[in-house]
């Protein structure tokens, strides 16, 4: 008997709200907790949400700065870099120009000094030559007045003379040689 007291009593009852008095005792609980916690924890709550908060907005300025600072250090290393780039292609362009002056210096002192060495071997070649001219003029009239000697049968002639005989024959073989030259600069 007492399960279908216990029964109509839940019947009657309404299953979605609950006692008068445990709806009354339940909402003061709330109401206390809510107070203290309101009063206590809370405070302490958001004071920890707010730090949390300033911590998160001051790492993501740090962030922000960081980007800016490594973006503008990356403008700045780029801006060495073709720096660099333009220099070593000046470098490179005056080594180019400077090696291509010395070679040109090289070449017209090697030109100079080829000249200057022809110049002294031709003057060297024509001293040479007027040189031994004069001693086979010499020989050719010892030689000639030594031949006009023994032809004539006289050893010792008048020293005029013999100098008269020696240019004569020295005039005359200086023809001959240059009549020889002219036929060979037409032969040629």
């Amino acid at each position: 008997m007492m399960f279908s007291v216990t029964m109509t009593a839940a019947e009657q009852q309404n299953l979605l709200l609950p006692a008068p008095a445990d709806l009354i005792w339940g909402t003061i609980a709330f109401v206390i907790v809510a107070l203290v916690i309101g009063k206590l924890a809370w405070p302490t709550f958001m004071d920890v949400l707010d730090e949390r908060k300033t911590k998160i907005e001051d790492g993501l300025n740090a962030a922000a700065l960081a980007k800016e600072e490594v973006a503008g250090e990356r403008e700045a290393l780029t801006e060495e870099v073709n720096e660099a780039h333009r220099q070593a292609a000046q470098i490179r362009n005056q080594a180019k120009a400077n090696a291509e002056d010395a070679a040109e210096a090289a070449k017209k002192n090697a030109a100079a000094e080829a000249e200057r060495i022809t110049s002294n071997a031709q003057r060297q070649m024509e001293a040479d030559t007027v040189a031994a001219k004069r001693a086979l003029q010499s020989d050719v009239g010892s030689l000639a007045v030594e031949l006009a000697g023994k032809i004539v049968g006289a050893q010792s002639l008048d020293p005029e003379i013999s100098q008269s005989v020696i240019d004569r024959f020295l005039d005359e073989l200086e023809a001959q040689n240059a009549q020889l030259a002219k036929a060979e600069a037409k032969e040629n």
